[in-house]
């Protein structure tokens, strides 16, 4: 193996298990002597491989990204299921006690978001594309999909107060049954209307 070659893989295994110990924390803010202990290295190799705080917190955003839009793909769910299946997966698969430091880590990034941060700001929005592309494929009506992903959102919110996920699945479960004809593959073949 090059040089080279060996510094790559020695970069992405180090941001790999920095961006384990961000999920770990919950949260993108630790120090760099934090974050340096925690992965089993020295501060001083952090900065040798990526240069500064910032260029790690990038490098493990990117990487979360990939991996979100991995485990969300709408491609991991089987053809002809219903939308109403793909929620309530998409909910236990949120809800799961592996996911709760992502959870905590994408809030804190939305967090910077609010504040201004620009590359927080991007994030948030590739997320939401993400998740609308993903439920439009089993629900293709746009105002609908909206919709839900609002109730998601401010379910996963509660479900972060709280820790009970049930109050979130039954919110998103009703939605389902007070309006009629949501799927694609609903027996009419029409676009639900928004349920007001």
């Amino acid at each position: 193996m090059t040089r080279q070659r060996k510094s790559r893989a020695s970069r992405e295994e180090l941001l790999d298990r920095c961006l384990a110990t961000f999920v770990k924390a919950g949260t993108i803010d630790l120090s760099l002597d934090q974050l340096a202990k925690s992965v089993g290295t020295s501060k001083r190799m952090l900065v040798h491989y990526f240069g500064g705080r910032e260029n790690i917190e990038e490098g493990a955003m990117a990487l979360l990204e990939q991996r979100l839009r991995a485990q969300f793909a709408a491609d991991s769910f089987p053809a002809g299921v219903s939308s109403e299946t793909v929620v309530a997966t998409l909910w236990k698969r949120t809800t799961s006690s592996e996911a709760r430091g992502v959870l905590l880590l994408v809030m804190d990034v939305s967090r910077r978001a609010w504040n201004g941060s620009a590359r927080a700001k991007a994030f948030y929005a590739e997320q939401q594309r993400l998740w609308a592309q993903l439920l439009m494929k089993f629900m293709p009506d746009q105002l609908r999909v909206e919709e839900l992903l609002q109730l998601f959102q401010g379910a996963v919110l509660a479900y972060l107060i709280t820790g009970d996920p049930e109050p979130g699945r039954r919110s998103l479960a009703r939605i389902f049954s007070t309006t009629p004809a949501m799927d694609e593959n609903s027996s009419s073949g029409k676009k639900a209307r928004p349920h007001r």
